[in-house]
């Protein structure tokens, strides 16, 4: 039965999805910046449309992205100058965080394109007439939507039973507790992450900032970053690890952080992002209500579920910043309903003593439910392959 389960088509996930919020390869990283304030959307989708109309999803884009573009040295010296870059190169070279996938894909296909390093899946949007192709891509980006490992999980979790007895064991017991991850202490400059926190966008973790006894005090997290704004970039270079989970705080950086970023820039003669900063702290962005509910350049506007105000007005995702945390002994079904239950893709796993163990992932996790299929010897008759 759960061999079954995993052969249904993708395409029963993308039920009641919104069509893709997209924006051009071409646009400037300026645009692309304000695409995403204007968007109830965490991340945007990149699109690449040629002159015979084909059009074909190259990854997608967030404020995390910007944040990480602009924290390159030549960047940080002339920010302005790194608004007129396209979004297409910041893009992550050589890596593919999104793929194509026919609608009538099964589950267990989408599994391996996310063990494979996908984030996300475009898939056509069935109650549409669709020209969809595996060699070419007609649609315009509207026509698809998007779907990620969280859905997968969701999916899964819905129907967990059907695997039974292997949601009840622990995450020890299933080898899914992932030790190479990423670290930093929380006295360390912020900036010596930065690789991390870039590979941590690509592989959908996050970076644990631990003490000297490797005891973990918080994290920084994509996904966090995601919600700040650009500006960010500063704090990033000026602060240490903890000082800059401080300042990624829901409830918006304390003054005291802000002020220190600004003398810090001042210090290291980075004119230019300082005058970013002050720039934005004086200036007032529309809120998405202003936003047009037609197509327009950067794509149509999408709906989504629970949302709340940001700094200038912005909708985020509601998610917790607390760290959220388990112990080996901890069972994969109440780690993935931790994990959803607070939009996180990354569970750190402590010891009784507080130290990091390691963590467990969306695709951690999807390699358990994947074993299922890898195990299943199958009866004469069934037209089930691998």
């Amino acid at each position: 039965m759960a061999v079954s389960f995993l052969n249904r088509e993708v395409s029963d996930l993308c039920l009641g999805k919104p069509a893709l919020r997209w924006i051009n390869a071409d646009a400037t990283v300026s645009e692309a910046l304000t695409a995403l304030k204007r968007s109830e959307e965490t991340y945007l989708s990149v699109w690449k449309c040629c002159a015979d109309e084909s059009c074909v999803c190259l990854g997608k884009i967030c404020t995390a992205d910007v944040i990480c573009f602009l924290c390159r040295k030549e960047n940080l010296v002339n920010p302005f100058k790194a608004f007129e870059a396209t979004v297409s190169d910041i893009l992550p070279k050589g890596v593919f965080v999104v793929r194509h996938l026919d609608p009538k894909s099964s589950l267990l296909e989408a599994i391996d394109c996310i063990l494979e390093g996908a984030q996300n899946l475009v898939i056509p949007i069935q109650n549409q007439k669709s020209t969809y192709s595996r060699k070419k891509f007609l649609n315009k980006p509207s026509s698809y939507c998007w779907i990620t490992s969280e859905d997968v999980i969701r999916f899964l979790l819905n129907s967990i039973g059907i695997f039974s007895p292997i949601p009840t064991s622990t995450i020890e017991s299933l080898n899914v507790i992932e030790r190479d991850i990423m670290t930093v202490h929380y006295h360390d400059p912020a900036i010596s992450a930065l690789d991390y926190i870039t590979r941590a966008l690509v592989q959908q973790t996050s970076v644990a900032v631990v003490d000297v006894e490797n005891r973990i005090i918080g994290e920084i997290s994509p996904l966090s970053l995601a919600c700040c704004d650009e500006t960010a970039a500063a704090a990033i270079a000026t602060l240490s690890a903890g000082d800059l989970m401080s300042y990624m705080d829901y409830g918006g950086p304390p003054e005291d952080l802000v002020e220190m970023v600004k003398m810090k820039l001042e210090e290291r003669n980075f004119g230019a992002m300082l005058e970013l900063v002050e720039e934005y702290a004086h200036s007032t962005v529309s809120s998405s209500s202003s936003c047009c509910s037609s197509e327009d350049e950067f794509g149509p506007v999408s709906s989504s579920g629970s949302s709340r105000h940001g700094k200038a007005g912005r909708h985020f995702p509601a998610r917790s910043s607390e760290t959220i945390l388990c112990n080996p002994r901890s069972s994969l079904v109440a780690v993935m309903i931790q994990a959803l239950a607070h939009r996180v893709s990354c569970i750190w796993v402590v010891g009784e003593d507080h130290t990091l163990v390691g963590a467990v992932t969306f695709a951690g996790m999807l390699k358990v439910f994947r074993s299922v299929a890898r195990d299943h010897k199958p009866e004469s008759g069934n037209l089930f392959m691998q």
